[in-house]
């Protein structure tokens, strides 16, 4: 698999073109983008330093004035992976976009308030440009969210390096007593990369036996015991967008316990997946998945929200939650990983990677989730 040609190439000026539309909505007439995540979304520029002007222009009246900025390491780069706009070169990226801006006359210059500091905003402020800096938070994000037929692609094959770690790691008899957490976190993290990930979605979580009960534990040197929970939350980033998987394990016999506790978060995360619809209230999607642990009397042991976006980011608008705000659309990647976790004793989360679509939604995460007896 060879992760930067996984579907169709992603059309980069049609993306621009969509946020033009939401500066329009927004009353600016250009968006600074310091955000490197937003900026490799509308352009593919992926190196460590860069500023990209969107410009809300009318080709019928005006000359398209966007522009990407970037220093001296990634002249070769982006002229190479940004070839359809005009490339500044400076060290003080942003000010020579911001220089050009004035010098076009640009007048009101929207910024992400939610990634720009106070201090970088006072830089913008002391350059004198003429121009006058609205804060337009979130404008790429809400684009983000809704991910095109190359950006699903992308995350299939993330999830299906995912899925093919977690084989090999069992297959190789790799998941068993007397090993570490860290000995199976670093199995596994190979294994991934063995299957084509570019990289980890995160630091890989393996927890067993009573730490099966901390949702995010990091692992450590515990050593895996027979009668355990064991506890596995990983992902593989390919091209760019990551998967998320979590799968809880037995090893050995279960217990009475484990396989009523392990059934019914298996029962409340199908009632997840299966309230996933366009149309519906993020909100309504958490309470469809919590209510099942509620009616067994554990919902104080269901301690977070029950999914998020994932995309460019591991965590991604939307938050599916209690508090959660909005509507799903068709086309959002979400992951619905509902858990119970008894303090001291063990815990249990299953987790999947969903696209929402109309009729009901892409799994694209396909390790079994049935209860999973490792000897």
């Amino acid at each position: 698999m060879c992760a930067d040609h996984v579907g169709q190439a992603p059309d980069y000026a049609a993306r621009r073109g969509a946020l033009r539309s939401l500066l329009v909505e927004n009353g600016v007439d250009a968006l600074l983008v310091t955000d490197l995540v937003n900026l490799r979304y509308l352009t593919g520029f992926t190196g460590s330093n860069a500023a990209l002007l969107v410009h809300s222009w009318d080709m019928r009246n005006a000359e398209d004035r966007t522009v990407i900025g970037t220093d001296g390491r990634y002249r070769t780069q982006v002229a190479e992976q940004v070839p359809d706009l005009r490339a500044e070169i400076a060290r003080a990226t942003a000010r020579r976009i911001l220089e050009l801006a004035g010098e076009w006359q640009l007048g009101r210059v929207g910024y992400e308030s939610h990634i720009v500091t106070v201090e970088q905003h006072r830089g913008f402020v002391e350059q004198r440009t003429g121009l006058e800096f609205v804060p337009t938070p979130g404008l790429v994000e809400q684009l983000r969210m809704v991910k095109d037929a190359y950006e699903v692609a992308q995350l299939r094959a993330a999830c299906a390096v995912g899925d093919a770690g977690l084989a090999t790691l069992l297959e190789r008899g790799l998941l068993r007593p007397g090993r570490t957490e860290r000995q199976v976190a670093r199995d596994l993290e190979w294994a991934m990369y063995e299957h084509g990930a570019d990289a980890v979605s995160f630091e890989t979580i393996v927890a067993t036996g009573v730490n099966s009960a901390v949702p995010h534990h990091r692992p450590t040197e515990a050593v895996l015991a027979a009668g355990d929970f064991v506890k596995l939350d990983f992902g593989a980033t390919v091209g760019g967008y990551h998967s998320d998987m979590t799968r809880t394990f037995v090893l050995g016999t279960p217990s009475d316990w484990q396989r009523e506790v392990y059934e019914l978060v298996e029962a409340s995360q199908r009632a997840g997946r299966e309230a996933l619809r366009p149309g519906v209230k993020v909100a309504d999607v958490d309470a469809a998945s919590r209510a099942v642990i509620e009616a067994a009397g554990h919902g104080k042991l269901f301690v977070h929200g029950l999914g998020h976006g994932v995309g460019l980011q591991i965590h991604e608008a939307p938050g599916i939650a209690k508090n959660g705000t909005g509507t799903l659309l068709a086309g959002v990647a979400v992951t619905v990983e509902p858990g119970v976790y008894f303090p001291g004793r063990g815990g249990v989360r299953i987790e999947d990677t969903l696209v929402v679509r109309e009729g009901g939604p892409e799994l694209l995460t396909n390790t079994s989730k049935d209860l999973t007896v490792v000897d």
